[in-house]
């Protein structure tokens, strides 16, 4: 049997990063958070200055930036921008609103497709994003798309931030829900949207439990584990 990889898919604060690295610790799977990466890239462009819409200047900044996933004792992934750990700084408002914008940038895509899929070869993987089940992972195994409605996604992700001690309203979070939503839905480079073969699962009402529970069922049906 080769590796199995499972996709999961969906908008900003449906859930993925924290499903998916629970999903992943309960089968003994490795998590990779694609998100974080893209993070990563628009935090870099945000320190250096530069508009996270200028593919040009963003694609200038590319060759300096050195990536690393690591996981703490307790599996939890840490990202590591050129040796600092930005786990943390990567998650504010601010840092989040560039990451939608260089995300939607072929060039940086292109950046981090090969170390995406060099994760899947290796390991047996649950992989989140917006389009691993399309473009970075179409052949996984398993593809789910997770939705929620942008209020109950917002509060979601407010509530994180404030865990981190992160200072943002409620406000600001859901509009950065929407802003990103509708510049994931809509960029011209892998557009959100669910693979053909996906499997929906709605969130709004479910409790994380519920949420985590119906997910390894999904993933015990698919692979017979």
């Amino acid at each position: 049997m080769g590796k199995i990889s499972i996709a999961l898919d969906g908008p900003s604060g449906a859930g993925k990063s924290t499903l998916a690295r629970r999903v992943a610790g309960h089968f003994g799977f490795i998590y990779v958070d694609t998100g974080a990466l893209y993070r990563c890239i628009g935090l870099f462009a945000l320190r250096s200055g530069v508009a996270p819409k200028d593919e040009r200047a963003v694609a200038s900044l590319l060759p300096d930036i050195g990536l690393e996933m690591v996981y703490d004792s307790d599996g939890l992934q840490r990202m590591i921008l050129n040796g600092e750990d930005v786990t943390d700084d990567i998650r504010t408002p601010e840092a989040s609103a560039y990451a939608s914008d260089v995300s939607a940038l072929p060039v940086v895509r292109d950046f981090l497709l090969s170390m995406q899929r060099g994760m899947a070869d290796k390991y047996d993987v649950v992989m989140d994003g917006r389009d691993i089940g399309t473009v970075v992972l179409p052949e996984a195994g398993l593809k789910v798309f997770l939705i929620a409605d942008a209020e109950v996604r917002a509060k979601r992700r407010h509530l994180e931030l404030l865990e981190r001690n992160i200072d943002a309203s409620f406000e600001d979070v859901l509009r950065d829900i929407n802003s990103r939503d509708f510049n994931d839905s809509t960029r011209a480079a892998a557009p959100l949207k669910a693979a053909e073969d996906a499997v929906m699962l709605n969130t709004t009402d479910l409790s994380f439990q519920e949420s985590f529970e119906a997910l390894c069922r999904l993933v015990s049906q698919r692979f017979d584990i």
